[in-house]
């Protein structure tokens, strides 16, 4: 599975009727503009290799946000973990969202929403039994969207982010 798909032509939606805003599969010619967002908001950063590794496996479920000249404003990216299920000897499949962000002054337009949305549906895809991720304690914005997707808090991690800041890990079942 490579990155030279067609990917560029999978529109998935229009968010915003004024200032157009697209949803579409990222490319390997966004993964600079991805990186930027994660390092400009968000204070984990990962290697190069790391999101080529994301796009190259989970192209589906890699989703960027672009405005009207086409520029990266946010992204979500999720892979897919097999774990040993707690209650049997059967292995699952874990749709993980690694990261979401979105630029400041496009922040409360609802794409962050629109990412989650329709990258849950893509990762679903993959056969998975739920959906995982962390979240940092003190982001109550990022809490409260997943809460309205039915995440709910399992566990926490503590000291889980490289600052020392614990994260709490958040499930949903996969319908």
């Amino acid at each position: 599975m490579g990155t030279d798909k067609d990917t560029r032509t999978i529109n998935f939606s229009n968010i915003n009727g004024s200032n157009p805003i697209l949803i579409r599969r990222c490319t390997l010619e966004d993964l600079e503009g991805v990186i930027e967002i994660n390092e400009k908001e968000l204070p984990e950063d990962y290697p190069y290799f790391f999101y080529k590794s994301i796009l190259d496996n989970f192209t589906e479920s890699f989703l960027i946000a672009v405005d009207i000249n086409n520029n990266v404003i946010g992204y979500i990216m999720w892979r897919v973990e097999k774990v040993p299920a707690i209650d049997s000897l059967k292995i699952t499949n874990k749709g993980h969202l690694v990261s979401i962000a979105v630029i400041k002054v496009s922040r409360r337009l609802g794409i962050a929403q629109t990412l989650l949305t329709k990258s849950m549906e893509e990762i679903k895809k993959k056969i998975i039994d739920e959906f995982v991720l962390e979240v940092r304690v003190s982001n109550y914005p990022a809490i409260n969207l997943y809460k309205k997707y039915n995440f709910s808090t399992q566990s926490i991690k503590y000291k889980y982010y490289r600052d020392g800041e614990n994260a709490y890990f958040m499930v949903c079942k996969a319908k």
